[in-house]
């Protein structure tokens, strides 16, 4: 089965764009009957309420709906319901309770490891395997996360292609040429204006 990583970058940052609904339906579209996993960078949590399959998802960088102690006195996290029901306040220590993402003073990483541990597992699986490798809009506030990975899987996996669709950051390195392109676009219009790519 046709195996496809995807990363989501600042260009889908939901708050900023009012067509990103339009944009996860339009990948999920594309990603229809394929083994994939996406990583995003955005934390506005509406990928999660695409019909994309949260299982296949992993946020990194957190997630708006979920809440943390603002001290961090704890490494529990509520989900925004919970929240709104402590009259966000942490049980714990009476603290201010604040979104789960890597703006907290002390972000409580516990949230996404469980998810970040099934990506590992499927991306382990993907090894000299046919890959497709899809960096939307990704640019240089956390390249660790999905820029400089993706390039490192798509050059040691000799089945891989890599696209890389940015506005601004679409160049590829020397190293990558024979095996990716680069697209100057905006990435989420590309994705709604590309019904096929292999």
């Amino acid at each position: 089965m046709h195996k496809v990583l995807v990363g989501l970058g600042e260009e889908w940052d939901g708050d900023k764009r009012p067509d990103i609904q339009e944009g996860y339906e339009a990948l999920a579209r594309l990603l229809d009957g394929k083994d994939y996993f996406i990583v995003t960078l955005n934390t506005d949590g509406k990928i999660f309420e695409s019909s994309l399959d949260e299982k296949r998802i992993v946020a990194p960088c957190g997630n708006d709906h979920w809440f943390q102690c603002e001290k961090a006195c704890t490494a529990d996290i509520w989900e925004e319901s919970e929240a709104e029901e402590m009259d966000g306040v942490c049980p714990h220590c009476g603290a201010p309770l604040i979104p789960n993402t890597v703006r907290a003073g002390k972000y409580i990483e516990e949230g996404y490891l469980p998810q970040w541990n099934a990506y590992k597992q499927w991306l382990s699986g993907t090894l000299n395997r046919k890959l497709t490798v899809l960096e939307l809009g990704a640019g240089f506030e956390y390249p660790g996360i999905i820029r400089w990975p993706f390039e490192k899987t798509a050059y040691f996996n000799n089945k891989a292609k890599f696209y890389r669709v940015n506005k601004t950051f679409f160049q590829i390195s020397e190293e990558l040429k024979d095996k990716a392109e680069g697209i100057q676009a905006d990435s989420v219009k590309f994705i709604v204006d590309s019904p096929r790519l292999w």
